[in-house]
C-alpha cells in the first residue's frame, strides 16, 4: 500500500488556499464597498430631509414657498399610478408565461420569443416612454393621464415580470403536475390549484422587484410630458397627475436650499413607500411557503 506523502499535498494546496483567500477578500471588500456607498447615501439623504418630514409634509399641496410646500400631490399620484400598473403589469406578464410554459409548444419559434422577452427586459427606459408617447398620449388620445403613463409602465416592467415568473412556473416540480393529473384534474384546473400557489413566492419576488423599479422611474414620465408641478388631485384614471420621482426632480432643480431638503424628505418618502410594498409581498410569499 502507498503512503500519502501529505507534506507533497499540502503544497499542492497551498497556491489554491492562496487564491481562494485573495479572492475572498476581494469580495468581501467589494461588498464592503457598496455598503459603504449606500450608507453614505442614506446618512446624507435623512440628516439633510428628516427635519423636514412631518405630517404637514404628507398632507401638504406643493408650493413655491419651501416652508408650505408637501408631497401629497406626489405620493397619491405614485399611488394612483400604481393601481394601474400593478394589475395589468402581472396579469399581463403571469400570463404569458403561463402560456409559454404551459402551452406553447417547445420550437424555434418560442424560443425566439423568449429571447426576445429577455433583450426587452435590458431597454432602455426612455425607450418605453417615447413608445408611451406615440401610442399612448398621442394616437390613443389619453393625453397625459394616469392611464397612460400606467400603461407605459406596464410596459417597461412587463419583460421583468415575465422572465421572473417563468423562471418561478419552471421551479415547480414535475412531480406535483403528475399527481394532480393522476387525481383526474384537468390541465387548467392543475395550473390554478398547483403550479400557480407553488410559484407565487417566486412570482411576487419578481413582480414587486419590477413594481419597486417602476415607482422609482422619472425619465420615460419626462418623455410624457408629466407635469413637475400640481396643485390638485386626480379624480379617474384620465386625469393628469404627478408622482413623488417627478416632484423630487422638480425641488432638485431649484437652486434654493430648502428645496433640496424637501427633495430629501421627498426620497425618504418614496423608501417607505418601496418598504411597505415590499413587507406585503414578504408576508404574502411566506404564506404560500408554508403551504408548499
Amino acid at each position: 500500500m502507498k503512503l500519502i506523502d501529505h507534506s507533497r499535498v499540502l503544497n499542492r494546496m497551498k497556491p489554491r488556499l492562496v487564491s481562494n483567500q485573495i479572492f475572498k477578500a476581494l469580495f468581501f471588500a467589494a461588498t464592503m464597498f457598496a455598503l459603504l456607498v449606500l450608507g453614505i447615501l442614506l446618512y446624507r439623504i435623512f440628516t439633510q430631509g428628516i427635519g423636514y418630514l412631518d405630517l404637514q409634509f404628507l398632507q401638504s399641496f406643493p408650493s413655491r414657498k419651501p416652508e408650505q410646500a408637501g408631497v401629497y400631490t406626489a405620493l397619491i399620484g405614485s399611488i394612483w399610478l400604481m393601481a394601474v400598473v400593478a394589475p395589468v403589469s402581472l396579469f399581463l406578464g403571469v400570463g404569458t408565461a403561463l402560456y409559454l410554459e404551459e402551452y406553447a409548444k417547445k420550437n424555434s419559434f418560442t424560443d425566439l420569443i423568449r429571447v426576445n422577452i429577455s433583450n426587452l427586459a435590458g431597454v432602455p427606459s426612455i425607450v418605453f416612454g417615447l413608445l408611451g408617447l406615440t401610442v399612448f398620449v398621442r394616437a390613443l388620445a389619453l393625453d397625459r393621464s394616469v392611464l397612460a403613463a400606467g400603461l407605459t409602465m406596464s410596459l417597461l416592467i412587463l419583460p421583468i415580470i415575465i422572465v421572473a415568473s417563468q423562471e418561478a412556473i419552471r421551479s415547480v416540480p414535475k412531480d406535483l403536475r403528475e399527481a394532480s393529473y393522476a387525481m383526474g384534474a384537468t390541465k387548467w384546473q392543475t395550473i390554478v390549484r398547483v403550479v400557480l400557489p407553488a410559484a407565487i413566492p417566486g412570482i411576487l419576488t419578481g413582480g414587486i422587484l419590477a413594481l419597486s423599479r417602476a415607482i422609482g422611474e422619472t425619465a420615460p414620465l419626462v418623455v410624457l410630458g408629466l407635469p413637475l408641478f400640481l396643485a390638485f388631485l386626480p379624480k379617474t384614471v384620465f386625469d393628469m397627475f404627478t408622482v413623488l420621482p417627478m416632484q423630487i426632480y422638480n425641488w432638485t432643480s431649484r437652486p434654493q436650499e430648502e428645496f433640496h431638503a424637501l427633495a430629501a424628505a421627498g426620497i425618504i418618502v418614496l423608501l417607505a413607500l418601496l418598504i411597505l410594498m415590499n413587507s406585503v409581498a414578504v408576508l404574502i410569499r411566506n404564506k404560500f411557503q408554508k403551504r408548499f
